[in-house]
């Protein structure tokens, strides 16, 4: 397993560091950092993230996820969490990739296979575990392949398939499975999370919610927080906050106009809210991520 890491290492930077990609997976992504970062935030998509090298936290609500060299995470559906990378150094970077989930590829599977996508006792959106080296083996041989286009071209989508059918049949498979099935928990709550990502900016009621999604509101609320670690209410915040934050590192000199174009109409509220999530007031939080982004150029 530690050759089959070097070489996962070594194939992620060379991606991050390419400028010529002529095969990409779509939603792939590839970190390579050499200094340690913290209070970076983002919205998951359902992904695998596999670390090759360092160790990262991802922090969803009150819940801490840690994973390091040889483990992964997956997010089960859109998610707005925290990041934290906690192991890095220039001889040693932290070095993952991140690979989409694919729900018709999941769904195609669960069908062939008579499989179950029934919950278990896991039910939040986030899991970590070991990863074994039919799955790492299995990663490598599909970035080997965007070296060679015509061979990605034929076999890049079985061997994708094949990451999906590892997970599904590893220790958190419960959580990949549950992707695939639209009755399952997660399912539910990923409609939810879909119909208030698309109104963030606005106000929202949890009845019209409820009937959005089918079911009651105690219903709603309970399969939410076992999901999330949040409310509804407290998710649409979190997505507002992190919104803002993008708007911010792109429009630094105007925090009231981007506090009042994600939903708040107090600047002050705004300033309060963003600051006991984000550890700093708004102008304050971009220019430190501004100067680590400069840093690390």
């Amino acid at each position: 397993m530690r050759d089959t890491l070097r070489e996962l290492a070594e194939r992620i930077t060379r991606l991050h560091a390419s400028t010529t990609r002529p095969v990409w997976i779509e939603g792939m992504t590839a970190a390579v950092t050499t200094c340690a970062l913290t209070g970076t935030g983002g919205i998951t998509t359902p992904v695998l993230a596999l670390v090759a090298q360092g160790a990262k936290q991802t922090t969803l609500a009150d819940r801490v996820y840690e994973y390091r060299a040889g483990q992964y995470l997956i997010a089960s559906l859109e998610l707005p969490v925290m990041g934290r990378i906690i192991e890095a150094s220039p001889r040693e970077p932290f070095i993952a990739l991140g690979l989409p989930l694919r729900k018709s590829v999941i769904t195609e599977l669960l069908l062939e296979t008579g499989g179950s996508g029934r919950d278990d006792d896991v039910s939040s959106g986030i899991v970590t575990a070991d990863a074994d080296e039919e799955l790492l083996d299995a990663v490598v041989r599909l970035l080997r392949l965007l070296d060679r286009p015509a061979d990605y071209a034929v076999l890049g989508a079985g061997v994708e398939r094949e990451i999906h059918w590892r997970l599904m049949t590893g220790p958190r498979g419960a959580a990949v499975r549950r992707i695939g099935v639209e009755d399952s928990r997660v399912s539910l709550v990923g409609r939810a999370t879909k119909w208030i990502t698309q109104r963030f900016d606005r106000t929202i009621r949890i009845a019209d919610l409820a009937d959005e999604v089918g079911v009651s509101v105690a219903t709603l609320n309970r399969h939410f927080k076992a999901v999330t670690a949040m409310s509804p209410l407290q998710y649409q915040k979190q997505l507002r906050l992190q919104h803002a934050r993008l708007r911010l590192i792109a429009e630094p000199d105007d925090v009231a106009a981007v506090g009042y174009a994600v939903g708040y109409d107090s600047p002050s509220q705004f300033s309060r809210e963003y600051r006991r999530l984000f550890g700093e007031p708004p102008g304050r939080d971009v220019s430190r991520i501004q100067e680590v982004v400069e840093v690390g150029a």
